[in-house]
């Protein structure tokens, strides 16, 4: 960040949140933005109107918006892989470039093949439950959308494995019956050691590869590894990237949960938010604003963690979402050309759903040594009858963010509430496909456009990697084939034997 928005930012350490509303108290309207269904309000960050108009002036000096442009036709933004990000091309046609039209039409075409699917086995009134497994991106996007958007009237219950212990597998199998069940194998290389352990475990349980299907980029491989059928095999490409992938047909999942029609409403939602992110100056550009917000508190201010908390029940899985989607891009300590980076990159990303949070980590959010900055995220409209409830949900939301911002005075210092706490608040008109697909979108746009200042690489994930072939050399140590070569792993693998 330049040396200049490093003084602004001293400028404004000694100036309150509160002074800041009341020197200008028109940026309660002037720092927010709407976007179809979402709105974003930024006058609680701490900003003023100079800060913010030098912010602005960075984006035009980084080419955010020649970025955007650059992400949506499909240039190979993803530098050390040489591949393009066209996760955008997934839900819409935005470019006339070559590569992002054919993207467009390989996804078009996966979707054909994947509505054919879902109402086959919709229509089939055996099936009343769809085992997904996968991890990471195979995963954790599938299983927040479909948490979010699934009701009672599903033709099919959906659930989600993950994780290589057994005891997840074990516990949602436990309830099913085979003959009423199917199985989802969803792994881009169909070389993931945990989602195949887990393919594996299901297979045997349904007694029936014909209950089996796959969604990959290697279908010989599965076919082979499994005998999955072509007409039972959704693919996928090296154009998307795991996290970004819940559009494609990675989300079959997610169309058997809530059916073909929501799932394109998903879709569309995504796309015109895509198109307000390439189109829309960055003065009015609510994913460059986003992405401004966060490296400033990164940054200029020196924040080391980003609290994201929706006060809506369907979205507690979205911190976990958005942990991973911006850590896991922006998580690199060396800049696109190999060199390291300068400055300080990817904060902690956490949270919870209000108001639940409220009553375990808003102490420290409160009163904590640390200023965390927060996304609070609400929804106008509910999807129940019961008013009260609803209205008593709001009425927390605007409050933390407000008591966070102003804080409170008191000659009782352990009833002193500092306040500075700077904030931004996201309501969604109502939570249903094509609002969170504006939802998802700007925060998968923000992400980006953060890598862009930062000069980092957001579709790369190396770091996941090494973890996992140290897991592999180790197995034959925890098999007492020979001891391992660190000596605090080998203590560790001594206990576990002796147990």
């Amino acid at each position: 960040m330049p040396a200049h928005l490093a003084s602004e930012a001293t400028r404004l350490k000694n100036i309150s949140l509160q002074q800041l509303m009341q020197q200008d108290p028109q940026r309660a309207q002037d720092f927010a933005l709407r976007v179809g269904p979402l709105y974003a309000n930024f006058a609680r960050q701490k900003i003023d109107r100079k800060a913010h108009r030098l912010l602005l002036n960075l984006a035009q000096e980084a080419g955010l918006s020649q970025a955007m442009r650059r992400l949506v036709d499909g240039e190979k933004v993803n530098v050390s892989e040489g591949r393009a990000a066209l996760h955008t091309a997934l839900r819409g046609a935005l470019s006339a470039a070559t590569a992002a039209q054919a993207a467009h039409l390989q996804a078009q075409a996966a979707l054909v093949q994947m509505q054919a699917l879902v109402e086959a086995i919709h229509a089939d009134a055996s099936i009343t439950d769809v085992i997904s497994i996968g991890i990471g991106g195979s995963d954790l996007g599938p299983r927040m959308v479909v948490d979010v958007l699934q009701t009672s009237e599903a033709k099919v219950r959906v659930h989600f494995v993950s994780n290589i212990d057994a005891t997840a597998i074990t516990r949602v199998l436990a309830g099913l019956k085979p003959e009423n069940a199917l199985g989802i194998v969803i792994s881009k290389s169909f070389g993931t050691q945990e989602t195949l352990l887990n393919g594996r475990i299901l297979r045997q349980w349904l007694k029936n590869d014909a209950r089996l299907y796959a969604v990959t980029a290697n279908q010989a491989r599965a076919a082979a590894e499994f005998g999955i059928a072509s007409e039972r095999i959704l693919p996928m490409w090296d154009w998307v990237g795991g996290r970004y992938s819940l559009w494609s047909a990675v989300g079959f999942p997610i169309a058997l949960a809530i059916g073909m029609p929501r799932f394109l409403e998903l879709l569309k939602g995504a796309s015109a938010f895509d198109m307000h992110a390439v189109d829309a100056a960055p003065g009015q550009n609510l994913a460059i604003w986003h992405a401004l917000i966060s490296v400033w508190n990164r940054q200029a201010l020196g924040l080391t963690t980003q609290a994201v908390m929706p006060y809506d029940q369907r979205l507690a899985l979205l911190p976990a979402y958005l942990q991973q989607l911006t850590m896991e891009s922006l998580g690199k300590c060396v800049r696109s050309d190999g060199q390291p980076v300068d400055v300080k990159t990817s904060p902690v990303w956490w949270g919870g759903v209000g108001s639940d949070c409220q009553h375990s980590f808003f102490q420290a959010l409160h009163q904590g040594s640390e200023i965390v900055p927060c996304d609070f995220i609400g929804v106008i409209r509910p999807d129940h009858s019961f008013d009260e409830s609803h209205q008593l949900l709001l009425s927390n939301l605007l409050a933390q963010s407000q008591a966070l911002a102003n804080g409170q005075a008191c000659d009782d210092a352990h009833r002193h509430y500092p306040g500075g706490r700077p904030s931004t608040l996201l309501l969604l008109d109502r939570l249903d496909a094509f609002a969170l697909g504006h939802l998802l979108a700007l925060y998968e746009h923000s992400v980006y456009l953060q890598s862009v200042l930062w000069g980092i690489n957001a579709f790369d994930q190396f770091g996941v990697e090494l973890g996992k072939q140290v897991a592999n050399a180790l197995l034959p140590a925890l098999r007492g084939q020979h001891d391992a070569e660190d000596p605090v792993t080998a203590a560790l693998i001594a206990q576990i034997r002796q147990g």
